[in-house]
């Protein structure tokens, strides 16, 4: 246990620039709170344990305003960035060195049963915002943009942006950052796209009009 905790504070140093000390991580960083108590919950879970593991799920979201189911399956260095409503559902997987951002939803998409939470691989991180929706795979080294919508499996390597999600990139594992100041904006494409072609109508409904005039 000494060494899953002090794995996950070298995780907060490696992934925080404005973690400080050791003793701020263990105060002030719910996100490893949550992960704390979830191993706990998971392995009470795996055993049998009935009602405890919910318990402890449910203090440690009365405490730090994160949610995990404590079926999901987490893998190492597994950190959560501030935290406050990031919700992982009970069959959700995620692999190993995985970074979710705050309001970060990992859920089902309606009443089914079995497996209906996402997979999510190796080195993928999830920006802010972002929802990951329904028995899918997010493959090894993805990006998911703030605030996308993700509805269907994620080829390893890529970036998704938007509602719904669109790859909008192929990028090598080893990149680490999710730049959102350089994605691109398919909202704003989309809305010059329609601009275009209304202009472009003006133009010839203005050509018609002086046509018939001259006749």
């Amino acid at each position: 246990m000494f060494a899953t905790i002090r794995e996950q504070i070298d995780t907060v140093f490696r992934e925080d620039p404005a973690a400080k000390s050791t003793l701020e991580i263990l105060l002030c960083y719910p996100g490893l709170h949550a992960i704390l108590v979830h191993r706990v919950a998971h392995r009470l879970y795996k055993a049998g344990v009935p009602l405890l593991p919910r318990v402890l799920s449910q203090f440690s979201r009365w405490i730090t305003g994160i949610e995990i189911h404590p079926g999901a399956t987490i893998g190492r260095r597994f950190f959560i960035d501030h935290g406050m409503g990031v919700v992982i559902g009970e069959t959700a997987e995620i692999g190993d060195d995985v970074l979710l951002y705050q309001g970060v939803t990992l859920g089902g998409t309606g009443k089914e049963c079995g497996k209906r939470h996402p997979t999510i691989g190796n080195h993928v991180i999830v920006g802010t915002g972002a929802k990951v929706l329904g028995n899918i795979k997010i493959g090894d080294g993805s990006r998911i943009g703030a605030g996308s919508v993700v509805v269907h499996t994620v080829p390893a390597g890529s970036t998704v942006v938007g509602i719904p999600g669109k790859i909008v990139r192929r990028r090598a594992e080893s990149d680490d950052d999710l730049e959102h100041g350089k994605l691109p904006d398919l909202a704003g494409q989309e809305i010059a796209e329609l601009k275009d072609r209304l202009q472009k109508l003006e133009e010839l409904v203005r050509e018609l009009s002086r046509s018939t005039l001259s006749q």
